[in-house]
């Protein structure tokens, strides 16, 4: 499922200057960001104080930057099937195309090209740019990360009639292929000689590296590590990248820092809190994912869509027991790394508490059943005899000359009397 964020939600275009009328989407450290952001200024350095871009300034063959990625919609005819005018050579290989695109609905179902192609009637509607991000699993089984943006062009200078998109991606390694990379690693690393000792100046660049603390080294990496934020209002897809973010962070610190788990598990949980209200995004998210969800553990599928299918299958069921032990408990949104911080045992613990709940209840004990429902029977009659500390007693009984039982003598045996009482009861 995309995540849609209109760039501009609140002040209109025709402002008097571009930089109050338009929001620009924060600046983001990763290469697949900076492009759309890059595509998002471009389109901002063309509006000249109206209030969409003219269609006549936009040339996408001449942007070697992002046109090879981008493809423009052309709406002139018609919003049901509108044209393609443009599609760039990078989208068209990554697309597997041999033939000519002329319409949407000549794009293939579950290539990438129809992930930016799906929302253009949503940025109609918004009359304003919109980024989105997400992943899925293409026509070659390839799971794939993307994000982009959507951009209205217009010919008459107030009616959206053009749509300009530009998308990018990063196609992720199938589990074979990445333990295998691993190991061929890991075979590199063990084969290289160690350098030979040489003459070194005591302040020069061969000289004596100073020892290393993974300690402290691990505390100063968390330290610098810039925790990415969230509005208040981020959809679904932008909190299921946010919590990535932390879990890679997390992995990285290697288990020296709990707070890094702690806080990814807690955008973890804050994901989970918000799929309960888009559940048909968060359907799409875990099918384009392949991920399917348990009845009896159903925190285990946003587990695997945050740490990754193919993390520790213990660590993520114990992932995914803290989680839900939380929302048994309805910890609020936001607060769930104190929580755990708070709690006795910590992770530990949220998962034994978690585990004892899903124990079914224990079935009531036959023995103390058939006793309670003994002592509210009617008696029959009364014996003189003496118990002792026995509650329940078991006789021999004949019948005597008026028809009735005659008790001539009890029976001791501990195994008879139970088996007696299970008879009757």
């Amino acid at each position: 499922m995309d995540s849609l964020r209109a760039f501009d939600d609140e002040p209109a275009y025709g402002s008097s200057t571009v930089e109050d009328a338009i929001e620009a989407p924060p600046e983001i450290g990763v290469d697949e960001r900076r492009m759309h952001v890059r595509a998002y200024n471009h389109w901002v350095s063309l509006l000249d104080g109206r209030p969409y871009p003219s269609i006549k300034d936009l040339d996408p063959g001449r942007i070697d930057d992002f046109g090879p990625h981008s493809v423009l919609l052309d709406f002139s005819d018609g919003g049901e099937d509108p044209g393609v005018s443009w599609l760039g050579r990078a989208l068209r290989e990554e697309c597997s195309l041999l033939g000519d695109i002329r319409r949407i609905s000549d794009v293939p179902k579950r290539s990438l090209l129809s992930r930016l192609t799906d929302h253009y009637l949503q940025i109609i509607a918004n009359r304003a740019p919109i980024g989105f991000e997400a992943e899925f699993v293409g026509q070659r089984g390839v799971n794939t990360m993307y994000r982009g943006i959507l951009m209205p062009f217009s010919s008459t200078g107030d009616q959206i009639d053009f749509i300009y998109g530009v998308i990018n991606w990063k196609e992720l390694a199938d589990v074979d292929t990445a333990a295998d990379l691993e190991r061929q690693a890991h075979g590199v690393l063990a084969a290289a000689a160690p350098p030979a000792a040489s003459p070194v100046w005591a302040d020069g660049p061969s000289a004596e590296a100073p020892e290393f603390d993974a300690p402290a080294a691990a505390a100063a990496e968390e330290e610098s590590w810039d925790e990415p934020s969230l509005p208040f209002d981020a959809g679904l897809a932008d909190r299921l990248c946010v919590a990535r973010d932390c879990a890679e962070a997390a992995k990285k610190a290697d288990g020296r820092s709990r707070a890094a788990l702690y806080r990814a598990l807690g955008h973890a949980y804050d994901f989970a809190l918000a799929a309960e209200g888009e559940p048909g995004d968060y359907a799409e998210m875990l099918e384009d994912a392949g991920i399917k969800v348990q009845a009896r553990a159903p925190m285990t599928a946003v587990a695997k869509l945050v740490f990754g299918a193919d993390y520790d299958k213990a660590r993520l069921t114990e992932f995914a027991a803290a989680l839900a032990w939380a929302r048994r408990e309805d910890v609020p949104a936001g607060s769930f790394a104190d929580y755990v911080e708070a709690a006795e045992g910590g992770l530990k613990g949220l998962v034994a508490c978690e585990r004892k709940a899903r124990r079914p209840a224990p079935k009531p004990d036959l023995g103390d059943r058939i006793r309670a429902e003994l002592r509210a029977r009617r008696p029959l009659g009364h014996v003189a005899y003496e118990m002792g500390d026995n509650e329940f007693v078991l006789f021999i009984g004949r019948r005597d000359e008026i028809g009735g039982a005659a008790l001539v003598a009890p029976v001791t045996d501990a195994a008879l009397i139970e088996k007696a009482l299970k008879k009757v009861a």
